[in-house]
């Protein structure tokens, strides 16, 4: 069967859908840091969050940007990468592709295309806490689609 989409009017839906996108709200705005968090300011047990939280968005969100191209100049050390790496995966940035250069005078260019539907934050702190990072030498948005 195909999946099948349907607006449904906000007084309609069930308690859970409600409170799943109220999760997903205090999140994005990083009045939360974690799902547990969230979902206990919610009243929502956190397994009714991840049941729904993938197929539940507000309808002015269907149309908004959900993968940027990020372009980042790293150091060529050990475990730069991996640091940024893992910055875009606790801010539940879904990594989709990775572009990395050979490394030229000490600094490689990584081109990263994120999902960042649920994205904590913006993507601009985002951009700010990677610029933060040691061994990031550059981070800038360089595509949305």
């Amino acid at each position: 069967m195909a999946d099948r989409y349907y607006a449904v009017r906000e007084d309609l839906l069930p308690e859970g859908i409600l409170k799943t996108e109220q999760v997903k709200e205090l999140l994005r705005r990083g009045e939360a840091a974690t799902v547990h968090e969230a979902a206990e300011r919610a009243g929502l047990s956190r397994s009714a969050f991840y049941k729904y939280k993938d197929g539940v968005y507000l309808l002015e969100q269907a149309g908004r940007e959900r993968i940027a191209t990020l372009s980042l100049d790293l150091e060529h050390r050990s475990g730069v990468l991996s640091k940024v790496l893992g910055m875009l995966a606790a801010c539940e940035g879904n990594v989709l592709t990775i572009h990395q250069s050979i490394p030229l005078q000490g600094l490689a260019n990584v081109v990263v295309s994120l999902e960042t539907s649920g994205l904590q934050g913006t993507l601009q702190d985002l951009i700010e806490r990677l610029r933060d990072t040691e061994g990031v030498k550059k981070a800038a948005v360089v595509g949305r689609g």
